[in-house]
């Protein structure tokens, strides 16, 4: 396969386990723009690892859907599957918990998954800075801004 059929081939896989779920922002974006603004992000930072790029297109499918780690093992590599796994949190912790732990793991991810993490935590400091989740205060922005330093 080419490239670029794997290229699509991950997005669609993407654009299809998130076809149901939107942002929280005020304008409930389709929650596909986030993937696709965190590859962006990172394409335009001049990254060109297809692994990486793929990870940022699945970073939050084992996450935020059915998918499992084995399913994007099985359909694209050790390599990918690995970087997924390391930028995913485990749902059933606490959120607090979460958030810890990913300040803790970010110290001792590989390469790969440091730089879908920074991409993820840019492309929602931005977003922020764009419009305020439902919910969301002024002080909240804050604070994510705060922690996600912490993060990356």
């Amino acid at each position: 396969m080419s490239d670029l059929a794997l290229l699509i081939e991950t997005a669609n896989f993407a654009a299809v386990k998130h076809k149901d779920q939107r942002r929280k922002d005020v304008e409930q974006t389709p929650y596909i723009n986030h993937p696709v603004g965190v590859a962006h992000n990172l394409t335009q930072a001049g990254i060109d690892d297809m692994s990486v790029i793929q990870a940022a297109l699945l970073h939050d499918t084992v996450e935020d859907t059915d998918t499992t780690l084995e399913e994007i093992k099985q359909k694209f590599g050790e390599k990918v599957a690995s970087i997924v796994g390391e930028v995913t949190d485990k749902k059933e912790l606490e959120k607090q918990e979460r958030k810890r732990l990913q300040i803790i793991h970010a110290r001792h991810a590989s390469k790969e998954a440091k730089l879908v993490k920074l991409a993820d935590k840019l492309y929602n400091i931005r977003d922020l800075e764009r419009s305020l989740p439902s919910g969301w205060t002024d002080a909240r922005r804050l604070e994510y801004f705060k922690w996600s330093a912490k993060v990356v």
